[in-house]
């Protein structure tokens, strides 16, 4: 499990965003965003950059906390 701060994740469009920026990801079993936290976690073996990759193309800056 890893767990992102993606403090610019402000509304409901966001969290769809990012949900699909990070489901598709290789490895990636599970994706549960907590809008008013800002942030992801992520269950599966996706990479951690591979998810903070995914996450700047679609202009979310974004931190693994854990």
């Amino acid at each position: 499990m890893t767990l992102l701060s993606v403090p610019d994740m402000t509304c409901g469009h966001c969290r769809a965003s990012v949900e699909s920026a990070l489901a598709p990801l290789p490895g990636m079993a599970k994706v549960t965003v907590d809008l008013p936290a800002r942030q992801v976690k992520a269950e599966g073996d996706a990479a951690p950059q591979a998810m903070l990759d995914a996450l700047q193309t679609i202009g979310f800056h974004a931190a693994v906390i854990g």
